[in-house]
């Protein structure tokens, strides 16, 4: 089954989800907001995307409010604060087959819809 990681209250996401036709019956659809990224889950979409880094957002508000922007950020780090603060996972995060599409880049929705 394919996989949906996204935020309900994202305009962003709602777009792409409308555009590449997504929804409960052809995806497993998460909210972010309302169910937590477990480690495990995390930790799969880091094997696909090969780096916790890839899987971060720096556009996030909290990556100045919180000061990260003026921190040395490693694996560790950027692992502890997608599961600390759901803002922080670049989204929407697909998972299709064994392919991972992460973030809302035309080249990512694009291939994204090759895909599907």
């Amino acid at each position: 089954m394919n996989k949906i990681y996204y935020l309900s209250t994202c305009s962003t996401c709602a777009r792409i989800m409308k555009e590449l036709r997504i929804s409960t019956k052809n995806f497993n659809c998460q909210d972010i907001k309302t169910e937590s990224i477990t480690p495990a889950q995390l930790d799969e979409m880091k094997e696909m995307a090969g780096s916790y880094e890839a899987l971060f957002s720096r556009i996030a508000l909290k990556f100045r409010a919180w000061g990260l922007n003026e921190k040395k950020l490693g694996e560790k780090d950027y692992r502890k604060y997608i599961l600390e603060e759901y803002t922080f996972l670049k989204r929407p995060v697909l998972i299709v087959g064994k392919n991972i599409f992460v973030g809302n880049s035309k080249n990512t929705v694009a291939a994204a819809k090759k895909a599907l």
